[in-house]
């Protein structure tokens, strides 16, 4: 598929290494990483029974819809790498040939959004976007999660995505039985999973269930 350009930008959509001497939160202790998008915004090799497996481990449970989101209690775009916090590490990591300024300012470079296969050359027409939404999470069976939990999940490098700001809006805080990107479903779905389970997330039965048909089609 041929991306697309918004401007002069372009968001690759990848929870990239870490350059040397950079420090990311950890995940709960035995858990892996999501796995990384490609970083030219192209589609991710997954095992769809792998995958399923994982999904058949988590807890299904009805959304704690009561446990609601407030932005104030989920602290994030924290310090996570040298002068950057975590909106920033997720640009400058996610790009090519990004350039920055003072207090690690993203001034320039080119990402692939994964969702929609946009390239981008302006960071202002990027947003950074949580794989699972940090309101979907608080509906996932943390309302036991501390304060530092919250701001670990919120700010950790390997959960976030830089994506075209229309195609995250579109998203909002929707799990897969609402919404799924245009492109790399099944990388999509791979995240989604990996991450409930790293941070052992519930999931309620819609959501599974769409997952697990997903995953037979890819």
């Amino acid at each position: 598929m041929i991306a697309r350009t918004i401007g002069t930008l372009a968001i690759a959509a990848t929870v990239a290494a870490t350059p040397a001497g950079c420090q990311h939160p950890r995940t709960p202790a035995g858990t892996t990483s999501p796995p990384a998008a490609a970083r030219d915004g192209g589609t991710v090799r997954i095992d769809p029974g792998a995958v399923r497996a994982t999904l058949a481990g988590l807890k299904v449970a009805v959304e704690d819809t009561g446990n609601v989101y407030r932005r104030a209690e989920w602290p994030h775009w924290e310090t996570v790498s040298g002068a950057c916090d975590a909106r920033e590490h997720t640009l400058k990591t996610q790009g090519t040939a990004v350039t920055t300024g003072p207090g690690c300012t993203v001034t320039g470079g080119r990402w692939v959004s994964p969702y929609d296969g946009i390239t981008v050359t302006d960071a202002k027409y990027l947003d950074v976007d949580h794989v699972v939404p940090l309101a979907e999470a608080a509906r996932s069976g943390t309302r036991g999660w501390s304060r530092t939990d919250r701001q670990r999940y919120a700010n950790d490098p390997r959960v976030l995505i830089a994506v075209t700001a229309k195609s995250n809006r579109s998203k909002g805080d929707s799990d897969p039985a609402k919404w799924l990107p245009g492109r790399d479903k099944c990388g999509y779905l791979a995240r989604w999973v990996e991450t409930k389970r790293a941070y052992r997330m519930t999931v309620d039965q819609a959501e599974h269930d769409a997952i697990d048909s997903g995953l037979r089609r890819c």
